[in-house]
């Protein structure tokens, strides 16, 4: 079964697998959303959007929407 982003939950941490580049915007690409970096699901907005995450050190917030295109492999 594949994981994506979205699947994570509060303090989880992950490899990120791949990214689908057509629906990931090039700014996220660009703040190290990469395959192979890892990534925390730091807190979660009211209503569950956007996710706060932590990329290698960067702090991002993304919407569930864009999580959902993004496959990780979770770390056990």
């Amino acid at each position: 079964m594949q994981h994506t982003i979205a699947d994570l939950k509060r303090g989880e941490r992950a490899i990120i697998l791949d990214v689908s580049s057509i629906h990931i915007p090039l700014k996220l690409l660009e703040m190290g959303c990469l395959p192979g970096n890892s990534v925390e699901l730091v807190q979660l907005a009211p209503f569950k959007d956007p996710m706060y995450l932590n990329i290698n050190g960067t702090h991002l917030a993304i919407r569930k929407e864009t999580a959902m295109h993004i496959l990780i492999e979770k770390e056990t």
